[in-house]
């Protein structure tokens, strides 16, 4: 049995209910006409005489060859979209794992990262280090892997904490895990909106696999498009009749439009950058106005980072009388709370990467005047 999702379960409580939602994980979306004006003919040929019939499994092919010219080393072969990154996560873990093998998964981290596979196998989990700006240590990586290790689960730019490993360490962990045998599974849906991104982990590697979505660097999580970048195509064909069990096929509409935000992905992560970039001061601002009770520093990567709350009364009270007193909603660090290391029960996740940010701000600053 799977635990409760917790981000999922307080976002139900409180995601649509809150007045600012100060905590989002996705960059500023846009709306249904805007995205088709950036439609090239093509695409605009395509989404006018679609056909709502079932879809390819593997996912549309034009789409598919849009993904692959995401990366360097990746042809269209290489790629099987999913509903959404979730999906991608499961079926993986689900269909690449027994219980005689075991992972290693980098925390803090996306829930599912760590519950999916413990509830499989064993899993052992190796911290970044927060006193060091979320560094990645891959000594300590490499020191948690074990002859039966399968996966070594990761998530750059990290959620929650924005944090980017070096190349150097990047570099050194894909040349580890190709020489144990081990996959490297990369969840890398922010990249995009870091300023020098890393080489994608399927383009460093035959064996390791790339996780993507349109809902975060994108946008666009209302199209519930994802996909995994793989290199071994024995790998994707067992995940691709693993689907076969789950969404079978993607949404013809939403794959169209994931097509045309692809096709315009310049434009659309020059301007969540844009968006991030203007927002920062904003936050720097406020966080410098309150020195005694927080210490922040931006994303290095993405548009989620995890400062901490050095009030009095606690991180989680903080943010439940912010929530329900003032409608700012944000995510304490209880919903980041891991079985494999200790975590740390100051922080809160804060979004960074939607406009306007300051009516949000303007509110929390007054209750904490108060």
């Amino acid at each position: 049995m799977l635990p409760d999702f917790r981000l999922e379960t307080y976002f139900s409580r409180w995601e649509f209910a809150a007045r600012y939602h100060l905590t989002a994980s996705d960059a500023e979306s846009m709306s249904l006409p805007e995205l088709l004006a950036l439609a090239d003919d093509d695409a605009r040929q395509r989404w006018d005489t679609l056909h709502l019939g079932y879809t390819e499994t593997y996912g549309l092919p034009a789409l598919r060859e849009e993904i692959a010219l995401t990366y360097t080393n990746v042809a269209p072969e290489d790629v099987l979209c999913f509903a959404g990154a979730e999906e991608g996560i499961y079926l993986a873990m689900r269909t690449l794992l027994s219980a005689e093998d075991h992972v290693v998964v980098v925390t803090p981290n996306y829930q599912a990262a760590e519950t999916i596979p413990l509830s499989i196998c064993d899993v052992t989990g190796v911290p970044l280090r927060a006193e060091d700006n979320w560094a990645l240590d891959v000594d300590a990586l490499e020191a948690a892997l074990r002859p039966d290790t399968r996966i070594v689960s990761v998530n750059f730019p990290n959620n929650p904490t924005g944090a980017l490993p070096t190349l150097e360490a990047w570099q050194r962990l894909a040349a580890l895990c190709d020489s144990r045998g081990i996959i490297l599974f990369s969840d890398e849906v922010y990249r995009g909106l870091e300023d020098d991104p890393l080489p994608q982990a399927a383009d460093l590697s035959t064996r390791a696999m790339s996780l993507n979505v349109m809902s975060k660097a994108y946008g666009l999580p209302g199209l519930r498009i994802g996909w995994i970048a793989c290199r071994d195509r024995k790998v994707l064909d067992r995940l691709e009749r693993a689907k076969h069990y789950t969404s079978i096929c993607n949404s013809a509409p939403s794959e169209v439009l994931a097509l045309i935000g692809l096709r315009a992905r310049d434009e659309l992560l020059s301007r969540n950058r844009e968006i991030i970039a203007g927002n920062i001061p904003l936050f720097d601002e406020f966080f410098a106005s309150f020195p005694e009770l927080f210490e922040w520093q931006p994303p290095q990567g993405g548009c989620v980072c995890f400062p901490r709350y050095l009030g009095p009364e606690g991180v989680e009270r903080m943010c439940a009388d912010l929530v329900e007193q003032q409608g700012v909603l944000l995510l304490p660090a209880s919903i980041y709370q891991s079985a494999l290391t200790p975590t740390p029960a100051d922080r809160f996740r804060v979004g960074v990467g939607r406009r306007s940010p300051e009516a949000a701000l303007a509110a929390w600053a007054s209750r904490l005047r108060r």
